[in-house]
């Protein structure tokens, strides 16, 4: 008789079969989902605030995302793009030409990942410039492979122990406004840390070396670090005077997941190239690099490809995220959405000591827990304790920061209100339960 399938039990085969650097933030075994809610196999409901770390913003296993991949899969599921091309990664890019900012002309090249979109991303700014010199933010994540990790700030666990790191990157502090390295405070700081940009010209890498500086709107696993409204505008300018490309980072902080379709939309700005994955394509391994077409075309033939790139079952998924966003009228519902969470989350740092910061834009909201307000001490254990109460209560929220003390929300644009006032009030009750 065939074993019952548990979450111990598949958590005892993991353990022989799996590598255990390749690790989980739960020991919950999902079977199904649909909505914001996800199902283990237990049977146990959860209401999901990590979409699969900012993937489903148009919630799981969507029907039009759905019918798109049956619909594909029985068509065809790989030619790979590089030998026998197909209409539906010609009218993805299309899309994304439209959608993102600039109104110039612009190309895009299709891959799997967030780190392979990065990866090509340097490898483009590098050819098209002839530069070798390129400055990230401290607090950034990249990703995973040897020129993301370097690019990547945090040391433990995504650096140590991993090096040699890649050549010629360079970083410079971010625009953590609640922790500022100049020990300033905004906006009587001039946004400083974007001025610190020349300085690195003087103490790290020359300008003319310098091919791009590359930023996430909101920097995701650094902890939701969100700049002030001047700061990327300010970048702009001086990579402008200075000859130098901007790279915006939207693989967490696209598709809608602000209220805009993507973050550097608040800003007011025109990246030369934007990184596109995670919620792109709901689910299914795709990212993409859009850029300024001279810039793009700047590569020689064949200069660029990958076999799976470009996937017709991830693009035929991705033309539907974009049709969802336009019939279900989705940005509009987050902007609904992150006025309804801020307005609840704001409270807190009031409330509770806690919380010592709430910051982010549109849904994509974080909480900073600190020992008390004056110190602001990460409290990193408080955090895992609080992730821990809100899984054992039916909620699955992300912990991140370079401290480990930040807690981030980015629930399904679809979430009904029932669902969002459960989930805030299961955090809110493991915030109390912590003090107690």
């Amino acid at each position: 008789m065939n074993e019952t399938v548990t979450n111990e039990s598949l958590n005892r085969l993991r353990g022989e079969v799996l590598s255990r650097a390749y690790s989980s933030n739960t020991s919950v075994y999902i079977d199904s989902a649909r909505g914001a809610i996800l199902r283990d196999v237990e049977g146990k409901e959860y209401i999901d605030f990590g979409v699969g770390i900012g993937v489903m913003n148009v919630g799981h296993s969507h029907p039009r995302v759905v019918e798109a991949i049956k619909e594909q899969a029985e068509k065809f599921t790989h030619t790979a793009f590089t030998v026998s091309p197909y209409e539906a990664a010609i009218r993805l890019a299309q899309r994304l030409c439209e959608a993102t900012p600039g109104v110039f002309p612009k190309s895009v090249f299709f891959i799997n990942s967030g780190a392979e979109a990065v990866e090509n991303a340097i490898k483009i700014v590098r050819y098209h410039s002839k530069k070798p010199g390129i400055i990230a933010l401290e607090n950034a994540f990249h990703g995973r492979t040897y020129l993301t990790m370097t690019l990547t700030s945090r040391v433990k666990p995504f650096k140590m122990g991993f090096g040699p790191s890649a050549s010629d990157i360079h970083h410079i502090p971010s625009p953590y406004c609640y922790r500022c390295p100049f020990r300033l405070t905004y906006p009587g700081c001039g946004v400083t840390c974007a001025d610190y940009l020349k300085e690195c010209f003087v103490t790290q890498v020359a300008s003319e070396d310098t091919a791009a500086l590359i930023i996430e709107p909101i920097q995701g696993e650094g902890g939701f670090i969100t700049p002030p409204p001047e700061y990327i505008p300010k970048l702009i300018k001086i990579c402008r005077d200075h000859g130098i490309l901007l790279i915006a980072d939207e693989i967490q902080s696209g598709m809608g997941r602000t209220g805009k379709m993507f973050a550097v939309d608040h800003y007011g700005v025109e990246p030369d190239i934007i990184t596109i994955a995670k919620s792109f394509a709901a689910g299914m391994p795709l990212s993409a690099v859009v850029g300024k077409k001279e810039i793009m075309d700047s590569v020689h033939s064949g200069g660029l490809g990958g076999t799976y790139g470009g996937n017709p079952i991830a693009c035929q998924a991705a033309l539907a995220v974009f049709e969802i966003f336009e019939k279900e009228d989705l940005l509009n519902k987050a902007e609904i959405l992150g006025r309804k969470m801020r307005g609840r989350l704001e409270t807190w740092p009031r409330k509770y000591e806690l919380v010592g910061d709430v910051r982010g834009l549109g849904p994509m909201l974080a909480i900073e827990l600190v020992k008390d307000h004056q110190t602001k001490q990460p409290a990193a254990e408080e955090a895992k304790v609080l992730a821990k109460f809100c899984l054992d209560k039916g909620l699955i929220v992300l912990v991140c920061g370079i401290y480990g003390n930040v807690l981030r929300f980015m629930p399904p644009l679809v979430i009904t209100d029932e669902q969002l006032d459960k989930g805030l009030s299961t955090l809110e009750e493991g915030i109390v339960s912590i003090r107690k």
